[in-house]
């Protein structure tokens, strides 16, 4: 498919007024997305958990309006107007209204939550920008009743993509891959797809413990980090390397072989961390104590030979990732030995999901 599949053509219905609910999730990737060209398109293909428990909730009002020579909206979030939240919208209409033209044709009103808390350290812009998309393409989905599930969910990654990229893994679930991988069928920049090949049973409900070690604003925002990437030293081979460690999983993930799993993640959390080590303006975004939570999971693991292990986003907070079979003994390895690392002890227990949902 290319962009222009997405642009419509007529549609056969028309809508005065009316509202739509979605509520999506985030992810966790596990081979990461560093680096973007135009138009937000990945400089390498990434895979990533779909998670169950932290998800936005999002509610868009529309009704049709005379003027329609630019956007009209008010956003809300958790009860309140934010109008600081109005440039990100502002540029994501603009960059799809291409795809979606009749965004000029209503005033709209976003109302819009988080399960967690929104200063919690974890980035919301993946499930926010998908859910908001959604909600875009149900209104679409009323216009053109025609449009079939599997276009719908595709144009809804499209469409969250240019939001904000690593979103277009939130709309299915539970393994979600991102980004043009010449050994995974299907797979495209333009949008994420449900991973399509085999996966063990080791890797269903996955579980996935958020330990919050910094909630402040990250120093270097990603989409700065991103652009450093443009003449990085050893750019071009960290994207051989993701290329390579997407196809390394495909049997790791038929298999269940959670030693090498582990390899593969931790090695990608730390990559990603080493770029932006060395690039140029450099920075750190882990904290000591990211550090001393790493280094407590490796002597845990080598003391229990369970299989846990860690991996990173964009900033300091660790997502500790393990089977649902061991649940009992790492959760009681978090309460005792690492929650004394993370600020004000708060950490979120989650789990890998299956996907965004219409709310009625």
């Amino acid at each position: 498919m290319t962009e222009k599949d997405f642009i419509p053509k007529r549609y056969s219905e028309s809508m005065e007024h009316g509202s739509v609910s979605w509520e999506a999730p985030s992810n966790i990737a596990l081979v990461k997305y560093w680096g973007k060209k135009e138009h937000q398109i990945p400089a390498n293909p990434s895979v990533s958990f779909t998670l169950k428990n932290c998800r936005t909730i999002t509610r868009l009002d529309f009704s049709k309006k005379e003027n329609q020579s630019d956007f009209d909206f008010e956003i809300y979030f958790e009860g309140n107007k934010k109008e600081d939240f109005k440039p990100k919208i502002k540029t994501f209409f603009e960059r799809i209204v291409q795809y979606v033209p009749f965004l000029k044709e209503y005033k709209f009103e976003i109302h819009s939550e988080n399960t967690f808390p929104h200063s919690s350290g974890i980035a919301s812009s993946a499930s926010g920008m998908s859910a908001l998309a959604l909600c875009v393409m149900s209104l679409e989905k009323k216009l053109n009743p025609e449009m079939r599930e599997g276009f719908f969910r595709k144009k809804a990654s499209f469409l969250a993509r240019l939001g904000s990229g690593s979103a277009c893994r939130s709309i299915e679930g539970d393994l979600v891959v991102w980004g043009k991988h010449q050994e995974t069928r299907g797979s495209s920049d333009l949008f994420g797809i449900k991973y399509p090949d085999e996966v063990h049973e080791n890797f269903k409900n996955y579980q996935d413990t958020i330990l919050l070690v910094d909630k402040g604003t990250k120093e270097v925002s990603s989409s700065v980090g991103h652009n450093l990437m443009h003449n990085h030293p050893f750019a071009e081979a960290r994207f051989a390397q993701a290329h390579e460690n997407l196809a390394k999983l495909k049997p790791v993930f038929a298999e269940g072989d959670l030693e090498k799993f582990i390899e593969i993640v931790e090695n990608e959390a730390l990559t990603l961390h080493s770029m932006m080590m060395s690039s140029r303006p450099y920075f750190i975004l882990m904290k000591p104590n990211t550090l001393e939570i790493i280094n407590k999971i490796w002597s845990f693991r080598k003391r229990t030979e369970l299989p846990v292990c860690f991996t990173l986003d964009a900033g300091a907070n660790v997502h500790v990732l393990y089977p649902e079979k061991d649940k009992v003994k790492v959760l009681e390895f978090i309460k005792n030995e690492l929650v004394a690392y993370c600020e004000n002890g708060h950490y979120i227990c989650d789990s890998v999901g299956d996907g965004a949902l219409k709310l009625k």
